[in-house]
């Protein structure tokens, strides 16, 4: 039995969920809906009562937590905790909350990793919440700061926590951003990638690694946190 479901029903029914302590990328260009997808499975598992962690390189920690409570999430009881890499890059002054533990940028990768740590034993150890879904957005962000080599060292840490525990990670990349060694470097710490690319009526989405074979293409949409799924090509 799947230890992880996407909670988006044509993508559950292909692969038949997802085994504890999987660690996916999910890449496609710019603009494609990635984001809005990896913060779909977030939310749909929240409603499920798993916690999740959001490494978040590009937003706002409260930004992001708007997203989910403008689809219908009540944050303050939910167990979702971001970890916020760019207000104090913006000289804001600003405190950390039940939910949002500031590092002080995208590059600084202990105190990112001490505010994960912080929220896994949160949520894990003295909740003991049933699941845990984990997203770094974006591991491209990170790459404009650190060389792979670092970057590589600090994430073999955390996907091998994932597994540990038992959780569910996904790690968001940007299409055409890197060359073809960054890219493969990478996929050695992944069991399996969700892809989506550009077409001509919009986009696509397939899943990778988890079964078998890969997924066929599907065109999908997406408004807030409800996905359709389309025929595949």
């Amino acid at each position: 039995m799947a230890g992880y479901l996407f909670g988006i029903k044509e993508l559950d029914d292909l692969i038949g969920g997802v085994k504890e302590g999987t660690n996916l990328m999910l890449i496609g260009p710019p603009m494609s809906g990635k984001d809005d997808l990896v913060n779909t499975i977030i939310f749909n598992g929240l409603k499920e009562g798993d916690s999740s962690i959001i490494v978040s390189t590009r937003e706002t920690g409260e930004r992001v937590l708007d997203w989910f409570s403008d689809n219908g999430l009540d944050i303050d009881s939910s167990d979702l905790g971001v970890v916020d890499c760019v207000t104090k890059t913006l000289g804001i002054p600003t405190s950390d909350d039940a939910h949002i533990k500031r590092a002080s940028s995208p590059v600084d990768l202990t105190g990112i990793g001490v505010r994960i740590g912080q929220f896994f034993e949160e949520y894990l150890v003295v909740k003991k919440a049933p699941g845990m879904r984990f997203c770094i957005n974006s591991l491209s962000t990170i790459l404009m700061y650190c060389n792979l080599q670092t970057l590589f060292r600090f994430l073999h840490v955390f996907t091998g926590r994932i597994k540990a525990s038992n959780s569910l990670g996904i790690f968001i990349v940007e299409d055409e951003m890197h060359d073809t060694q960054t890219i493969a470097t990478l996929k050695q710490l992944f069991d399996g990638m969700i892809e989506i690319k550009e077409t001509d009526s919009g986009h696509s989405v397939r899943v990778v690694g988890i079964t078998p074979k890969p997924t066929p293409w599907y065109d999908f949409e997406i408004d807030g946190s409800n996905v359709t799924i389309g025929k595949p090509e």
